[in-house]
């Protein structure tokens, strides 16, 4: 029966909203600090020096960042153990209820080092939720797919990071052009923050609505044969594919948050740009991304994993050198392009990185195993990245020492995933073998 239920449109449809909304509640957040950021810097950091200011926003995102992988130990083990849907349940409340306590944080002013100490706390606290909402909802979503749709449903968790990331941009966009300079920084910046609690009780609502997996049910009798200990299981039998995972997507983490998180930032700080403009340019490439993840998932469910993720690789060596020279000719147009020529490595890479954190790992140890994966390639790479590349700009004095760092990270992907990274596009999921065709 639930097989049965898997092929159906309704079920998949349910389940695609249910694994997808939690994540966009978290894109959302993610997306309104990254483009804040400056703003919100005087606020929690004052200094006679606006780039010491930014960078410590940026540093308190990345320390949050960091301790994702702890939150994908304790919330993958939960998820192994008694299921997808009570983690993700519980990860969505939790996210939108921080979301909202960062817009009422007091200030540095009112409060002095109190203030950068509870910011950090609630980055701290959303970094180990989304240590397993993410993850959890990839799970979710390969779980109730058809086999050889696998990554054309899972695009659809992808999409839920754009979306996001475009809200929190038209958010902060919009909240830019409705306040001055004076109430921007006053009170302005507040709102978006708290428009995630409403988003989280939507999504808990849908989430609610939804069952278990049917390939966790089938894979664990019910529940009924779980592993025990999920995590000390995955370090033991599929610690090769967690590195080799590792390897493969850090290039992702870099390029993924180089172009949503900093660029925006150079263009208004160093290009000229002013922040609505930035703003706005970002927003047209994220836009744009969206409607072709769908057929990235569908090409790859036809090729296969692996000739999508060397191309990306390739993508990224090539054109982001290209996209850097275009962006600094110091129009919103170049700007448009600029972010448009990003969209091409994400297009190949984004989707395919996500089904691969599903498809590489077994079943009953799949949300332990790609928690710690995905978490710790991202959490080393993408937290780190807005702060790593305004630091390096900062000490070289061009955009070009950005793209160094993101080529040694090309390299090792691509090396990582021609030597030792099998294809996944054809296993089944429980078993790890070829799949019978039929």
């Amino acid at each position: 029966m639930p097989e049965k239920q898997a092929q159906s449109p309704e079920p998949m449809r349910k389940a695609v909203t249910a694994g997808t909304i939690g994540n966009f509640v978290e894109q959302f957040d993610f997306g309104i600090y990254g483009y804040l950021a400056p703003v919100m810097a005087p606020v929690f950091f004052p200094s006679q020096d606006p780039v010491v200011g930014v960078l410590s926003t940026y540093a308190i995102l990345a320390i949050g960042t960091i301790i994702r992988p702890l939150g994908g130990m304790i919330l993958g083990r939960w998820g192994d153990r008694f299921g997808r849907r009570s983690v993700l349940l519980w990860t969505i409340a939790l996210m939108g209820l921080c979301t909202a306590l960062i817009g009422v944080l007091p200030t540095y002013e009112q409060v002095g080092m109190l203030a950068p100490l509870l910011l950090l706390l609630m980055r701290m606290v959303q970094a180990l939720i989304s240590g397993g909402e993410y993850v959890g909802a990839i799970a979710f979503v390969v779980e109730w797919a058809h086999p050889k749709r696998r990554a054309y449903y899972t695009s659809f968790v992808s999409i839920s990071v754009f979306v996001g990331i475009l809200g929190g941009a038209g958010t902060s966009a919009l909240t830019a052009v409705l306040f001055d300079d004076a109430a921007l920084q006053s009170y302005g910046w507040r709102i978006p923050f708290l428009l995630a609690l409403p988003l989280s009780l939507i999504g808990l609502w849908v989430r609610n609505r939804v069952g278990e997996t049917p390939e966790f049910v089938k894979a664990t009798a019910d529940g009924a044969e779980v592993v025990k200990a999920p995590l000390t299981e995955a370090f033991k039998s599929q610690w090769r594919e967690m590195l080799v995972f590792c390897g493969s997507s850090i290039t992702l983490a870099i390029v993924s948050y180089t172009w949503v998180t900093y660029l925006p930032e150079f263009l208004s700080s160093n290009v000229g740009l002013s922040r609505a403009e930035a703003l706005g340019s970002n927003a047209i490439s994220v836009a744009v991304i969206i409607p072709l993840l769908p057929l990235a998932g569908a090409l790859s469910d036809r090729i296969g994993r692996r000739p999508m993720l060397i191309t990306g690789y390739l993508a990224a060596l090539l054109l982001v050198p290209a996209a850097f020279a275009v962006a600094q000719l110091g129009t919103f147009t170049s700007a448009v392009i600029a972010q448009l020529i990003y969209v091409i490595p994400e297009f190949f890479l984004t989707g395919i990185v996500t089904v691969c954190v599903a498809e590489m790992f077994a079943t009953k140890t799949r949300f332990s195993a790609g928690g710690v994966a995905y978490n710790s390639s991202f959490a080393l790479f993408s937290g780190i990245t807005p702060f790593v590349s305004a630091l390096l700009v900062s000490t070289f004095g061009t955009i070009y020492a950005v793209w160094g760092y993101l080529a040694v990270a090309a390299v090792i992907s691509l090396v990582v995933v021609i030597k030792w990274m099998e294809e996944s596009y054809r296993l089944d999921l429980t078993t790890g073998k070829p799949m019978v065709q039929q």
